[in-house]
């Protein structure tokens, strides 16, 4: 079983993504820390850098066109054993696409490893861990194996 430490992000969607960002950026202060706009999607830590994230997507662009999602922090040792540990209680691991995967990707914006799986009504749910380093938002997503050949 992979040990969960803590929450580690919410998503909400919203009707005007640009007003949202404002709304969470200049009146509640968080610090915005990337944003997507060919997916009409922004996101903020909540506390310290890598602590915590609030997402936020435009109605109808939300993540693999779920409209709820949570993640769920542990190690990163955890994530990297979740697709295995996934599959063997019966739950397909899956990719940032939603696709079937036997390995974590890597959020380079972040960086975090992470892992997802649908619970049974559908919502999206992730495992995931800050790695150490600096943020590479140019990298994008990223295959585990891809970051770690030799």
């Amino acid at each position: 079983m992979t040990s969960i430490d803590r929450l580690f992000e919410a998503h909400l969607i919203v009707d005007d993504l640009e007003a949202s960002i404002a709304f969470y950026r200049d009146r509640l202060g968080l610090e915005l820390a990337h944003v997507v706009p060919a997916r009409r999607a922004a996101f903020f830590w909540v506390g310290a850098r890598g602590d915590s994230m609030l997402g936020l997507w435009q109605g109808g662009a939300g993540p693999q066109k779920t409209t709820t999602h949570i993640a769920f922090a542990t190690t990163a040792e955890d994530v990297l054993k979740a697709p295995q540990r996934l599959q063997s209680a019966g739950i397909a691991a899956l990719d940032f696409n939603g696709r079937p995967t036997d390995e974590p990707i890597v959020l380079a914006w972040m960086p975090a490893v992470a892992v997802y799986f649908l619970d049974p009504d559908g919502h999206l749910l992730e495992y995931i861990a800050m790695l150490e380093g600096e943020p590479r938002p140019d990298q994008g997503l990223v295959e585990w194996h891809a970051c770690h050949e030799s």
